[in-house]
C-alpha cells in the first residue's frame, strides 16, 4: 500500500501537465487531492504496521538483474515516521501555495514530482534505487526555486544544486566501492549490511558517504547552501526544503552510511589533533552547527534568514543524536527530524506567506514599525506558538526530541551536550528577538492606520487550515511522544542496525 504514496505523487504531476495552462483552480485541486491521498495512504500504512515486525517489504521486483539492482521498497519504524512527515508537509505546502498565480500547473507538477522522489527515498531498501530517488528530488527543487523564488533565486537554486550534486557524487563513489567489494551481486541494503566489509575500507567509506549525505542535512561547514536556498525559495519550497529535503540527508546518514559501515565509527589506531574517531569529528561538527547557526540567527536582519540559520542549528541536533550511538540519542535524532520538519514548515509559512507576501519586506527593522500583531493577529499568534515549539517548550515535539538528543550526548560526549545546551539558550534569544521585532514592537503605527495606507489582506482559509494542522501535529507528538517513539525504538534494534548498536552500547 505505501508504494502508492510514490505513484500517486507522480500520477498527480502527470495529470497536472495534461491540464490547460489557464486552469489554476484545477491545478490547485489536483495537487491538494494528490497530497491528501498520499497522506491518507501513509497514515493507513502506519495503522497497519506492527512495530515489532522489523522491516516489512512493500514491493520487491527485479529491475536491472544483470547488476543485481531491484525495485525493493520496504518500511520500518524510522522510514514510516518520515513518510508520515512527508505527507503532512506536502498537504501543508499546497495550502500555503494557494495564492500562486504564475504557471500554476507547472509549479504543482514540480512540487508533486519532488514529493514523489522524497517518498521514494524513505521507502527504498535497495541503495541504488534510493540514490535514484535521491537525485530525482534535486531536479524539481532547483526549478521551484529558480522560477518561482524571490531574492537571488538563480544563485540560491544553483548553489543548492551544486552542493547537492557534489554530495551525491561522494555517496555514489562509496556505494559503488561497497558494491564491488561485496562481490558485485546486489545493491540490497539488507544484503550489504550483512557483508563483513574490511575495517580499513569502512574507515574511509564511512566519512565519505556520511559527509555526502550530511551536506544536504546542513552539516557545518557545508551548510551555506541552506540559508541561501531557504531565502530564495517560494514558501512551499522553503517548507519542503527545511521540512523534508534536509531530512533526506540525515536519513541517508543513518540508513546508508551508518548501517553499511558501522566499523567506520570505531576508534582510530592513534589520535589525530586530539580526535580518536570519526564519531568525535562529526559530533564536534554537529555541535558547531548548533551553536554557530544559533549565533548567526541572533544577528540577522532578514526575517527569513533567521529561520534559515535556525534550521541549520536544529539539524545539528539530529546529527549529534546520530553520533551518540545510544538508543535514547538515536531515537531523539529521528524524532527531531519529524519535529523540526513540522515546526520549520510552520515558521517558514508564517514568514514567507503570511508576512512577506503581504508586506513585501522581510527586514526586521521595517517590520518593527508595522505592528503586525494588530494588522495580522493570526500570523502573530501562529508565530508565537511556532516560536515556543522551536525553543523546546515542554508540551511541544521539539522538547522531547532535543531532550533525548542531549541525554544521549551526555552519555557519549558530556562536553558536546553542554555546548548543545548553550545552543538551546541562544535559540531562545533569537526567537524572542525575531518575535518582538516582527510582531510586538511599539514603534510606528499599525499598518492601515496611516492615511492613504492600505490594510493588509486577511489570512486566508487555506492558510488557517495549514497552520492549524501543523500546530496540532507538534502538540500531539509533544504531549504523547510514544505515538512515534514506539515506532522508532524497535527499528533501532532490528537486525538491520544490530552491528551499529553493538558499537554504541
Amino acid at each position: 500500500m505505501l508504494a502508492w504514496t510514490i505513484y500517486i505523487s507522480f500520477l498527480g504531476a502527470a495529470a497536472l501537465l495534461a491540464l490547460k495552462p489557464d486552469n489554476a483552480r484545477g491545478a490547485r485541486s489536483v495537487a491538494l487531492l494528490a497530497t491528501l491521498a498520499g497522506l491518507i495512504v501513509a497514515l493507513a500504512g502506519a495503522w497497519q504496521y506492527r512495530p515489532g515486525a522489523g522491516w516489512l517489504t512493500v514491493v520487491d521486483q527485479g529491475w536491472v538483474p544483470q547488476l543485481g539492482i531491484r525495485y525493493h521498497l520496504a518500511v520500518d519504524g524510522i522510514s514510516l515516521t518520515l513518510v508520515i512527515l512527508t505527507g503532512i508537509a506536502a498537504v501543508a505546502g499546497v495550502l500555503f501555495s494557494w495564492n500562486i498565480e504564475r504557471r500554476v500547473k507547472e509549479f504543482f507538477a514540480f512540487y508533486l514530482a519532488l514529493i514523489g522522489g522524497v517518498y521514494g527515498v524513505f521507502l527504498s531498501f535497495d541503495v541504488f534505487l534510493l540514490f535514484v530517488f535521491y537525485e530525482l528530488a534535486i531536479v524539481p527543487k532547483y526549478f521551484l526555486i529558480a522560477i518561482w523564488g524571490s531574492t537571488n533565486r538563480e544563485y540560491g537554486a544553483m548553489k543548492l544544486a551544486l552542493y547537492s550534486f557534489v554530495g551525491s557524487a561522494m555517496v555514489l563513489v562509496g556505494l559503488i566501492a561497497a558494491y564491488v567489494i561485496a562481490g558485485a551481486n546486489s545493491f540490497s541494503l539488507v544484503e550489504l549490511a550483512k557483508y563483513p566489509f574490511p575495517r580499513q575500507f569502512q574507515m574511509w567509506a564511512f566519512p565519505l558517504v556520511f559527509t555526502g549525505f550530511a551536506i544536504l542535512a546542513g552539516l557545518w561547514p557545508f551548510h551555506t547552501w541552506a540559508p541561501t536556498g531557504h531565502v530564495a525559495a517560494p514558501t512551499a519550497a522553503s517548507m519542503l526544503l527545511a521540512g523534508v529535503i534536509m531530512k533526506l540527508g540525515a536519513y541517508g546518514c543513518l540508513r546508508v552510511a551508518m548501517t553499511l559501515f558501522p566499523l567506520g565509527l570505531g576508534e582510530w589506531e592513534r589520535a589525530v589533533l586530539g580526535f580518536s574517531s570519526w564519531r568525535e569529528v562529526f559530533g564536534l561538527l554537529a555541535v558547531a552547527a548548533i551553536v554557530y547557526g544559533a549565533m548567526v540567527a541572533l544577528v540577522q536582519r532578514d526575517f527569513k534568514f533567521v529561520i534559515g540559520y535556525s534550521s541549520v542549528s536544529h539539524m545539528g541536533f539530529v546529527l549529534l543524536g546520530l553520533m551518540t550511538l545510544t538508543t535514547v540519542g538515536l531515537s531523539g535524532a529521528v524524532l527531531q527530524m519529524f519535529s523540526h520538519g513540522i515546526i520549520a514548515g510552520l515558521l517558514f509559512a508564517v514568514v514567507g506567506r503570511m508576512v512577506y507576501d503581504r508586506t513585501h519586506t522581510r527586514l526586521l527593522d521595517d517590520l518593527e514599525s508595522m505592528r503586525l500583531n494588530q494588522a495580522l493577529p493570526f500570523a502573530a499568534v501562529t508565530f508565537v506558538v511556532a516560536g515556543l515549539a522551536s525553543m523546546g517548550l515542554p508540551g511541544f515535539s521539539g522538547f522531547v526530541a532535543e531532550l533525548q538528543v542531549l541525554l544521549g550526548a551526555w552519555i557519549a560526549f558530556p562536553t558536546f551536550a553542554a555546548l548543545g545546551g548553550l545552543g538551546v539558550l541562544i535559540g531562545v534569544a533569537y526567537t524572542l528577538r525575531a518575535m518582538q521585532k516582527a510582531f510586538f514592537s511599539n514603534a510606528g503605527e499599525p499598518v492601515g492606520n496611516v492615511e492613504g495606507q492600505h490594510s493588509l489582506d486577511p489570512i486566508s482559509v487555506p492558510e488557517r487550515i495549514g497552520a492549524a494542522m501543523l500546530i496540532a501535529m507538534t502538540l500531539v507528538v509533544g504531549l504523547y511522544p510514544r505515538l512515534l517513539l514506539d515506532l522508532i525504538g524497535p527499528a533501532l534494534h532490528s537486525p538491520l542496525l544490530s552491528n551499529l548498536m553493538k558499537g554504541g552500547e
